[in-house]
C-alpha cells in the first residue's frame, strides 16, 4: 500500500518516515526541480541525501494569520528543532530539464521527517521557451503499513478551537457561536453524516429554530446549497443558521429523514440503532423534544431523483479526508452523527467515525468547492483570480467556473448593459479560468498534429489556430486555441482541466518523450477587452518590440509579445482573439501583474465607456455569435460536425494521421445530426436540454437557448436530425414534459449576428 502527497508549486510538504520504509520523489511533469530537507537526530537516516544547496522554499517561508501562514508555521516549528530557518540546506533534486515522470527513490535507516519543497519561480511568458513551476509527488512504501481503517487525519486549516471524535454509529451535541467555523470530516471515506442546528437562543426561550430544508431550497433555488452566492441554511422563519464556505464533496441529501427505528424495523432489523434515536439522546441536554425522524442536513450521502421521480440512493461520494465547512450566522446548538447503516450503500457498507474540528471567527477561509482531475487525486479547491480584488470591488455576484469564481453580473450595471457595451462601445471581462498548457520541446508539434483537428505543421510563429481535440470515436474531448511561440514552443489554451492529462496520455501512447505538458493556468490570468472601441482604448497601452507587430497591425488569430505602457513595463502577451463576436484582444499577464494591467485598461476604456462584463452577458454575445460551449454544442459524444464546428477537421489538406480522424471520416460521409439555429416564436426562451419536435417526435435538442436583444427576439442553438435543417422548417420545442406546452420555431442559419465575422476582422 503506497502513501501519497502531492507538492503544489511553491510548497512544501512534510512526511513522517521510520526506519525500513522507503520513498521515492516523483517529478510527475517534467522539469521541476525539488528541495528536499531531512530532519533527523541521525545524519544519515535517509540515504542518498546530502545537502548541497539553500533550501530556498523554507528559507523564504513566512507563518501568518491565514489558512497558508499556518501551514508555513507547522513546517518552521519542525525546522527550529534542527536549525536556524535562514541556514536551512537541502538536497536539490531534478533539473529544467528532467523528464516526466522522473523518479528518484530514497532508503530510510532511521526516523525522521522530510520536507519536500518545489520552487516555483514566476513564469516569464515573455520568452519563447517558457516553463511554468509544476507539482511533485511522493510515494512513500512504508515497512510496517497502516492498517486499513486507521487512516490519519488530514492537517487542521488553523488552530482549532477544538476537536471532537463521533464514533461509528454515534451522534454528539455541541455549540458553536456566531461567527466560528465548523469542519465536518469524513475519516475514512464513504460514511454519511446528518447535520442538525438550532438557533440557541430560541431554545434559550424554548422555541426550536432547525434547519428547515423546504426553506432553503425556496430562496436559494438549488437542491442543497453550496458555497457561493446562494451558500445558505435557513429555517422555518427564513433566518440563516449556517453558511456554506466549503465543500470537497459536492453531493449531499436534503430529502429524506435521518434514518429511523421505523427504516430498519420495515427492512427487518426490529431494534437497530439509527440517527434518529441518537440525536434525540444527545439533543435532550438543550431541550429539544425527541421526534421520530429528524429531517437533516445529510452531509456526504449520494441521493438523487431518477427520471420516473423516484428517490435513489448509492455510495456515498466522500473520500477519506472529505469536508465540509460551515459558518454560524448566529449562536447554534448543533448535533451531528456518524450513521450507523449497514444494511444497504449508505456508508458503503460499513459504518466508520466523522470527526467534528471547529475554528475561531477570526480566522478566514476562502469559499471554495472541491475538484479532483482523476478519481484518486487530491481535491483542489476553488480559486479567486489574480483580477479579483478588482472584480469583486464591482459585484459580489460571483459564479464557481472550473475551478474558479468568475463575476456572473456586475451591480451597477446589469448583462443587458455590459452586453451592449461589447456590442457598441467596449468591455472587459475576466478569463482566467481558461486553461493554459505549455508544450514544449522537439516532439511538440508532432503531439500537436497527432492530437488536434488541425493542420499544426502549417501555423507560423505568431500566429493562433482554433480547433477540436478528439477522442478516438470522434467526439470533441475540447475546443481550443493553440498559440505557435517558435519551432519547438506551443501555448494549448482550453477551457477544461483534463485537457493536459489527455495530451500526456496521448504522448505515452505515441512514444514521444522529447516533449513537455506543463499546466500555466496559474502563471498567466487574462482578461478580454472586446468591442468595436477595443482597438482604440489599446492603443497607447501596448509596446512591442521592433520584431513583434505593432497592435495596429495585429492581424485577427495573431498574437503579439510586448510591454505595458513602454519598453520598461510588465511583461504582456496580446492575442486578437474573443468570445464576443465583436472586434476584440485578449491581454495575459503573470498574476503578479493583473491588477495593475486591469488598472491600466480601466483607466485608457472610461472615455471610450468601458464597462465589466460577466457570464451572463457572455452568454448572449456567444449564442448570438453562434459560438460554442462546452456541456451545450460538444461534449465526447458529440462529433464536431455536430457540434458546429466542421471547418475545424480539414480532412482533404490534412494528410496526417489524428486520433480520431477514421471515425471523423466516416462520420462526415453520413452525418446523422447538424447544429442549426432557431428563431422562437414570441418571447419566451428556450433552454438547454429541450426537446425540439415535428409532430410527436423528437427531431432535435436544445443546446443553448437566449433572448436576443440585438435582434429583439429569442433564439437558440440545436442540434438537429440531418433530414431537418433546412432553414425554413417549422419546428416546436416542447417545455413541461415536451407534449403538454409547444413553443413555435423556425430554423435558420447561424451565426445570428453578423454571420461573415466582418466586426472581429475589421
Amino acid at each position: 500500500m503506497i502513501e501519497r502527497f502531492r507538492v503544489a508549486p511553491g510548497a512544501v510538504v512534510a512526511v513522517t518516515v521510520t526506519g525500513g520504509d522507503r520513498f521515492e520523489v516523483i517529478d510527475r511533469y517534467g522539469r521541476q526541480p525539488v528541495e528536499m530537507t531531512v530532519l533527523a537526530a541521525d545524519p544519515r537516516a535517509v540515504c542518498p541525501s546530502a545537502p548541497d544547496s539553500p533550501a530556498t522554499v523554507l528559507r523564504s517561508l513566512v507563518a501568518g494569520p491565514d489558512e497558508n501562514g499556518y501551514a508555513a508555521g507547522r513546517i518552521l516549528a519542525l525546522l527550529s528543532r534542527h536549525v536556524d530557518q535562514d541556514r536551512a540546506r537541502a538536497t536539490r533534486l531534478f533539473d529544467t530539464d528532467s523528464a516526466a515522470g522522473s523518479r528518484l527513490g530514497f532508503a530510510v535507516d532511521g526516523d525522521a521527517v522530510v520536507l519536500i519543497a518545489a520552487p516555483a519561480d514566476p513564469m516569464d511568458i515573455s520568452v519563447d521557451e517558457p516553463n511554468p513551476p509544476s507539482e511533485v509527488m511522493v510515494d512513500v512504501h512504508r515497512a510496517r503499513p497502516m492498517p486499513v481503517g486507521q487512516r490519519e487525519l488530514p492537517a487542521p486549516l488553523a488552530e482549532p478551537l477544538w476537536d471532537m471524535r463521533i464514533d461509528a454509529c454515534t451522534a454528539s451535541s455541541y455549540e458553536i457561536r456566531a461567527g466560528q467555523f465548523v469542519q465536518i470530516i469524513d475519516v475514512q471515506g464513504r460514511q454519511c453524516s446528518d447535520f442538525l442546528a438550532f438557533d440557541a437562543r430560541g431554545l434559550v426561550a424554548g422555541r426550536e429554530y432547525g434547519l428547515d430544508a423546504t426553506t432553503t431550497r425556496t430562496i436559494g433555488g438549488g437542491a442543497y446549497p453550496q458555497p457561493g452566492l446562494f451558500g445558505k441554511f435557513f429555517d422555518g422563519r427564513a433566518q440563516p443558521l449556517v453558511e456554506v464556505v466549503r465543500d470537497t464533496v459536492g453531493r449531499h441529501d436534503t430529502f429524506a429523514l435521518a434514518c429511523t427505528a421505523k427504516y430498519y424495523a420495515d427492512f427487518g432489523y426490529p431494534g437497530h440503532v439509527n440517527c434518529t434515536d441518537n440525536f434525540n439522546a444527545t439533543l435532550s441536554r438543550f431541550g429539544v423534544s425527541a421526534r421520530t425522524g429528524w429531517p437533516a442536513l445529510n452531509l456526504f450521502y449520494n441521493t438523487a431523483f431518477d427520471a420516473a421521480h423516484q428517490l435513489t440512493s448509492d455510495e456515498p461520494w466522500s473520500r477519506p479526508g472529505d469536508y465540509v465547512m460551515l459558518r454560524a450566522c448566529t449562536d447554534l446548538v448543533c448535533a451531528s452523527s456518524a450513521c450507523p447503516d449497514d444494511i444497504d450503500p449508505a456508508n458503503g457498507w460499513t459504518p466508520t467515525d466523522i470527526h467534528i474540528r471547529v475554528y475561531d471567527s477570526t480566522r478566514r477561509f476562502s469559499v471554495a468547492v472541491g475538484h479532483r482531475l482523476t478519481p484518486d487525486s487530491e481535491p483542489v479547491l476553488t480559486k479567486p483570480t489574480a483580477f479579483a480584488a478588482r472584480t469583486g470591488a464591482l459585484t459580489s455576484n460571483f459564479t464557481e467556473y472550473q475551478g474558479y469564481w468568475l463575476p456572473n453580473s456586475f451591480d451597477s450595471h446589469g448583462p443587458q448593459q455590459e452586453y451592449w457595451a461589447c456590442r457598441e462601445r467596449v468591455a472587459v471581462m475576466d478569463l482566467s479560468a481558461l486553461r493554459k498548457f505549455e508544450v514544449t520541446g522537439p516532439d511538440a508539434e508532432a503531439l500537436l498534429q497527432a492530437t488536434l483537428t488541425r493542420d499544426i505543421r502549417r501555423l507560423s510563429r505568431g500566429q493562433v489556430v482554433y480547433s477540436a481535440m478528439c477522442t478516438e470515436s470522434g467526439g470533441v474531448i475540447d475546443d481550443c486555441t493553440v498559440l505557435r511561440l517558435s519551432d519547438t514552443n506551443f501555448r494549448f489554451i482550453g477551457g477544461d482541466p483534463h485537457d493536459g492529462l489527455w495530451l500526456r496520455t496521448q504522448a505515452e501512447r505515441l512514444g514521444l518523450h522529447q516533449v513537455w505538458i506543463k499546466d500555466s493556468t496559474d502563471q498567466m490570468h487574462n482578461i478580454a477587452v472586446q468591442g468595436p472601441a477595443s482597438r482604440d482604448v489599446l492603443a497607447g497601452l501596448i509596446w512591442s518590440a521592433p520584431t513583434q507587430p505593432d497592435l495596429g497591425d495585429l492581424g485577427w488569430f495573431r498574437f503579439l509579445i510586448g510591454r505595458l505602457g513602454g519598453p520598461d513595463g510588465i511583461a504582456l502577451l496580446v492575442s486578437r482573439t474573443g468570445y464576443s463576436g465583436e472586434l476584440g484582444y485578449e491581454l495575459w499577464v503573470h498574476p503578479r501583474d493583473a491588477e495593475t494591467l486591469w488598472d491600466a485598461v480601466w483607466l485608457a476604456g472610461e472615455p471610450h465607456g468601458l464597462v465589466p462584463l460577466g457570464m451572463e452577458a457572455l452568454e448572449m454575445l456567444r449564442v448570438e455569435s453562434g459560438l460554442i460551449a462546452a456541456g451545450h454544442e460538444f461534449d465526447d459524444q458529440i462529433d464536431p460536425f455536430e457540434a458546429g464546428i466542421g471547418f475545424t477537421v480539414p480532412l482533404k489538406s490534412k494528410s496526417d494521421d489524428f486520433v480520431g480522424r477514421a471515425a471523423l471520416v466516416e462520420r462526415k460521409a453520413h452525418p446523422q445530426r447538424a447544429l442549426v439555429g432557431l428563431r422562437l416564436d414570441g418571447n419566451e426562451t428556450a433552454a438547454h436540454g429541450d426537446g425540439v419536435h415535428i409532430g410527436r417526435v423528437q427531431v432535435g435538442v436544445i443546446t443553448s437557448g437566449v433572448r436576443s436583444p440585438i435582434l429583439g427576439t429569442s433564439i437558440a442553438l440545436c442540434r438537429m436530425a440531418i433530414q431537418h435543417t433546412e432553414p425554413g422548417t417549422r419546428v416546436e420545442i416542447g417545455k413541461l414534459d415536451g407534449y403538454r406546452k409547444r413553443i413555435g420555431a423556425t430554423v435558420t442559419t447561424f451565426p445570428f449576428y453578423d454571420p461573415d465575422k466582418t466586426r472581429p476582422r475589421s
